[in-house]
Formats: C-alpha cells, structure tokens, sequence
C-alpha cells in the first residue's frame, strides 16, 4: 500500500472514531495505565520496572497527592516594588549597551552557530530533513509524482497542502461540492455534466487553486471546447464530466468524501537532537536568523524607541501598556534552541517553535531517558523552577536560547535509592550512542 494510501486509510479510521461518540474520561479511577514503550532505537526491549522502582513510584504519587502548605503568595507591594526595580535594571542596561538583550541572561551569544538552520521533515513523504522552503518545494514535487499512481488522492491532497489561504480551500472546496452535488441529485442530465471555466464564480472561487484542474480530471471531467452562450458566441473551454461516470453515484460521493477526509501536508520542525559530553561551552549559544521573526536592527530600533516612551512617562505606565509590550516582546521569536543538562554534566540538545508548550519539551526529555517512569523537574540556571507545562516556552523567557538543569523529584530518587540502587541513569542507549564534544 502506497503511503498516501495508508494516510487516506488512517482519516477513514479517525473519521469512524470520531462517529462512534465520546469514550471514557482519561481521569475514571477504574482505567488501567499501560506500561510505555521504549523508545529505545535498534529494537532494544522495553524496560520492565523492579518491585522496588514500583514501590518507590506509588510512594512519590501518594507524597504529589497531598496538598501542599506553608506557600504563601507575597505581598502587593513586595510585588509592586520587585517589578519596578526589575524595569530599572532593564533601563540600565539598555542605556550601558548598545546592543539589545536578545535571549536570556545565563546564555552568552558569542559562540560560532551550532545550527546552520532550522530543519523540517515530513514522514509521510519519506526520510529527509530540509529546510522549509525546500521541505515544501519537495512535498509539491512528491503529490506530482503520486498523481500516476493516485490520481483522486493525490489531487485532493495538493488542494489542501499547496494552498496557504486555509478561507480559499474553504470556499473552493464547498463549491467543488456543490458541483458534483449537483450531478449526484441529477443523474444524467446534461447541464449539471459541464462547467464553464471562464464562470466568474468558477475563475474565483475554484480555478485559482492549485490542484483543482487535477483533481477534476480525475473524477472524470475532461476539458473539451463548446460554443460559449448566447448566439454566434465563440467556442470556450469546458470541464465535462464523462457520461457514464455521471451515473456512478457511488463514485461520486467517494469522490467527494475525499475533500473532507484529506487534511494538509505539513512539514515538522525536527529537533536535531543532539548529546553532548560535558562542556565548559554550554552556556555559549549562538542561533541562526530564522530563529527570529525580525531583524535585530528591527529589535534595537523597537527597543530604543520603547525606552524612550518609558523615559517621558517617568516610568507610569498602565497594565494594558505592559502588557501590549510583553506580547512584542513574544511576538520577536520563531524558534527556540533548548540545552537539557543533567546532574552528570552530559548535555541534551533540541529545537522547539517558541509557541511550543513546556509540555513538549518534558516530552522530548522523557523520550530520551533510561528510566522514563521517574517525575523530573526542570530549573533555569538563575534557580527559577518551570512547573506550568501549559505555559509556551516564549513566555517563560526561553526563546531564542536557554540552558536548563535537569533533576530527579528528590523523594523519589531518594526512595530509589533506599532499595540499594546507588546510580540511576539519565539517558538511554539509543540517545547515549550519538553523543559528542560541543
């Protein structure tokens, strides 16, 4: 089976999932919880947990349980007054320097880029890894070629995919429908079989798309001249759909199930992991532009003028003005380069959108790690602890770079080692087996 194929086989599935009604909540205290793969690579065997790793893990779940007390929220004005000593420090050091704070404190941005660019991939059309705009260009020259192959699928992908203006599909699509709803209900009758390219409504609601000619040419429409309307009126170009395809019904609303099973091809960003041996540069971090989505000219021109408005306001600015900057201050970033170190020094490395959630990265944390049974947290190097995994990683301060510090939950760790385990790995062999000098 054709990969497109198997995409095409998984919408039906989540289609008919989606039919079937609503399941059981994730929180019923009757589920039971599976055991998680491996992610190890080479077909290595999934780690199965001792009796003293069980007992260690309920303990630390019954321990998180319990409310916790003596956390007490500070004061207004310790809040007010740390605030405004805060956005002096900023002022200092905009007025000291004539270059613009670009990414958080503990990363230094004067090391040669360890990233030439970002990279895509998009498993769905095979292994590479490419930059976007190359990425995009291969998946358009992928859906050409599947057109031999699967000419109604492919097609109804390339509409979907090569068109950016998600309102446009829309419309397109829905006319599209109408058009072979049309022929559904009217089987046979002649003036439903045709339409007329240079229709207004055809040239702007469907022919702009891409995709559009070959997906009509697949369902059995055939371009062929006929005279225009009204009399003596020159021959024009038609779509005709084929007669007897015009009587498939059957055909037809497969045909047309497919524009609302299809979704777009999308390229992924890949977080060219990479493992590092302990480093005295792991603070150094120097990312690419496409990291950023202006210029750093851009930047020091909006912060000069910003500083400037806070000098003539004497620093009274309202919530609604601080706010309207922490959103330019997020909206600056595209991606995020994150380093993971580990309690042994050993360094894990990855990409993330800065719009990704702190969820993401726990995520690409647990993939790589030996016992991925055992709750972790993660700290900045200023200490500052990151526990909302909803937050994204622009508003946590974490974008365009950032060292992290990995750590065990304590009194899990502590459990495990009462059961006489002295040394508890951090990363498993598959991401060990790629590690290398910064």
């Amino acid at each position: 089976m054709s990969a497109i194929k198997r995409f095409f086989e998984k919408k039906k599935l989540d289609v008919k999932f989606k039919k079937a009604g609503g399941g059981k909540k994730l929180t019923d205290e009757s589920r039971q919880i599976s055991p998680r793969p491996s992610n190890s690579a080479g077909g290595a065997k999934p780690m199965v947990q001792t009796d003293a790793q069980r007992a260690a893990a309920q303990a630390a779940l019954a321990r998180m349980e319990q409310p916790r007390q003596g956390t007490a929220k500070p004061s207004m004005r310790t809040h007010i007054r740390s605030e405004v000593e805060a956005e002096m420090k900023a002022r200092e050091k905009s007025s000291s320097s004539a270059t613009p704070d670009l990414g958080p404190k503990e990363v230094i941005k004067d090391a040669a880029p360890m990233i030439s660019s970002v990279k895509f991939k998009c498993p769905l059309v095979g292994d590479v890894v490419l930059p976007k705009a190359e990425m995009e260009t291969y998946i358009e020259d992928f859906l050409m070629k599947q057109l031999v192959e699967e000419p109604t699928m492919a097609s109804a992908l390339m509409i979907h995919t090569l068109n950016k203006d998600k309102e446009k599909v829309r419309i397109g699509i829905e006319t599209l429908c109408k058009y072979l709803d049309n022929i559904i209900s009217h089987p046979g009758e002649e003036k439903y079989l045709k339409i007329r390219i240079n229709n207004k409504a055809f040239q702007e609601r469907v022919n702009s798309l891409k995709g559009v000619q070959e997906f009509l040419q697949a369902g059995g429409f055939e371009i062929k001249r006929l005279p225009g309307p009204g009399e003596d009126a020159p021959e024009e170009k038609f779509f005709i759909m084929n007669p007897e395809r015009g009587m498939d019904t059957e055909a037809l609303m497969n045909f047309k199930d497919l524009l609302f099973i299809a979704e777009p091809i999308r390229p992924q960003l890949d977080r060219d992991m990479k493992v590092f041996y302990p480093s005295q540069y792991a603070n150094r971090i120097e990312v690419p532009p496409d990291f950023y989505a202006v210029s750093q000219e851009e930047i020091k021109r909006e912060q000069q003028a910003r500083t400037e408005a806070v000098e003539k306001l004497g620093m009274l600015r309202t919530k609604a003005m601080r706010e309207r900057d922490e959103q330019r201050e997020l909206r600056k970033y595209r991606y995020t380069l994150l380093r993971i170190r580990f309690p042994d020094d050993i360094i894990l490395q990855g990409i993330f959108r800065a719009l990704d959630k702190l969820q993401s990265v726990m995520e690409f944390i647990r993939e790589n790690l030996e016992n991925d049974w055992m709750p972790f947290m993660l700290n900045t190097s200023t200490g500052q602890k990151l526990t909302n995994e909803e937050c994204n990683l622009a508003e946590l301060g974490l974008a365009p770079a950032a060292v992290l510090n990995f750590t065990w939950d304590a009194a899990v760790l502590a459990d495990v080692q009462k059961q006489g385990v002295r040394q508890v790995r951090h990363l498993n062999d598959a991401a060990l087996a790629k590690i290398e000098n910064l």
